[in-house]
């Protein structure tokens, strides 16, 4: 009987254990309903599920001068602003780009900045087919998460299963520090090189 009752015991341990065990190693909701990864390099063209992304460049400064709501004004950050140009197309009908991120080297990831309010030419993106349209995305992100960054645009702020593309930034000259080898003292964003005079137009303005 002692023999028996200790068996059990056993049996009802290890399936215990093997249970913890598929628990903790099976996929998470969040993993399995994750944007599907499409990699590239800048300057390549990244094509998604609904849209295509090249990356045109990256312009660094220590302060960012825009014009809102026909007042200029000039943004400080604790960091560094990453103004992100891009070429967009949709690959099949009529869409949005809505969603970027800056993911750092050691996977921290910093959403679009808020801080400039509404732009023609911030997310999101109105894109059609056989149509290139120029967009920015602009971040503030610590100067350590710069060498080995990665660009990451979706069509949806919340889309499970939606292609995402993901763009290396090694192509990005860096110091010895890591550090941008270019950052300017200030840049005025409305002079962002490759967008259109519409584009351009500030706020309140025609």
């Amino acid at each position: 009987m002692r023999i028996r009752v200790l068996g059990n015991l056993a049996i009802l341990c290890a399936t215990v254990v093997l249970s913890y065990g598929m628990q903790m190693t099976k996929p998470h909701y969040a993993d399995l309903t994750a944007p599907i990864p499409i990699d590239g390099s800048m300057h390549d063209t990244v094509r998604a599920r609904s849209f295509a992304v090249s990356l045109d460049k990256v312009i660094f400064a220590r302060q960012l001068k825009t014009n809102q709501f026909g007042q200029e004004k000039l943004l400080t950050t604790s960091g560094l602003w990453a103004v992100v140009i891009t070429n967009l197309t949709a690959t099949s009908t009529s869409t949005a780009v809505a969603d970027g991120f800056w993911q750092g080297p050691t996977g921290l990831r910093y959403h679009q900045t808020e801080r400039l309010g509404y732009r023609p030419d911030m997310p999101p993106h109105g894109v059609d087919p056989g149509l290139d349209n120029h967009g920015l995305f602009v971040f503030e992100v610590p100067p350590d998460q710069i060498r080995g960054a990665r660009l990451l645009i979706s069509a949806r702020q919340f889309g499970p299963l939606d292609a995402q593309a993901r763009i290396s930034l090694d192509a990005l000259p860096t110091g010895a520090d890591g550090q941008p080898a270019d950052i300017l003292p200030e840049f005025d964003l409305d002079a962002a090189p490759g967008l259109t005079p519409q584009d351009k137009t500030p706020q309140g303005k025609t």
